[in-house]
């Protein structure tokens, strides 16, 4: 049997690379997406733009064009609420796991996280801001010891990365979350199971009315 790579595939580089100019405002809703100037312009073949693309609108960021191809999708704001109460609950529990589980990495490892969050804020860098979001909470995960989490939030990430891409490029100020993130690393740290699980669950719901209010206003 083939040994498996970690190495993203060509595919999911051709995913990220076309999810990134949807979240950096170069493809807004509406863009009909062409493969072939896709492939043209990544300098790859035109059958892992056409298998990318496909994992966008399974996503729901790309949406079936009036009579053929495919458009950026609008964002569907009942979509977002729904997301953010479905993390919520399940970043919620993951928190409370590494409380009990895994204090003393968060110690040592958190830190350092939230040191390189503050620097992608400072930084004004969308993308940056996005990914440091990402390794944060991807971090908690990884320390809730449950396996399931982290695939389960899987299906959820694309969605939040286009939500914070939509209102970020929008504000002079983007909202600074590492004071959160930082209060939850330590009830984790220090082992508080009950009160990491509900900062994480007030960080969740006020980024939630945030995102919300933004997106309708720009509506």
């Amino acid at each position: 049997m083939k040994e498996l790579s970690t190495a993203p595939s060509l595919v999911e580089q051709v995913r990220d690379a076309i999810l990134a100019e949807i979240l950096e405002g170069r493809m807004p809703a509406g863009t009909r997406v062409i493969q072939e100037s896709i492939a043209q312009a990544l300098g790859v073949s035109r059958q892992p733009v056409q298998q990318a693309l496909l994992l966008l609108r399974n996503q729901g960021v790309l949406t079936d064009a009036p009579g053929r191809g495919l458009i950026v999708a609008a964002m569907d704001l009942d979509h977002v609420e729904q997301m953010y109460e479905i993390r919520s609950a399940i970043e919620g529990l993951a928190a409370s796991l590494a409380a009990t589980r895994q204090a003393d990495r968060a110690r040592k490892q958190g830190p350092a996280l939230i040191e390189a969050g503050r620097k992608a804020v400072a930084s004004g860098s969308v993308a940056r801001m996005i990914a440091a979001d990402q390794k944060f909470h991807q971090f908690i995960y990884e320390l809730s010891g449950n396996q399931l989490i982290a695939p389960s939030m899987d299906s959820h990430w694309t969605a939040t990365q286009r939500v914070m891409g939509e209102v970020l490029m929008r504000d002079e100020r983007p909202r600074n979350i590492w004071d959160q993130h930082e209060a939850i690393i330590e009830a984790i740290a220090q082992g508080k199971a009950e009160k990491a699980g509900k900062l994480v669950h007030q960080h969740l719901t006020q980024a939630a009315e945030f995102m919300l209010k933004r997106l309708r206003q720009r509506d």
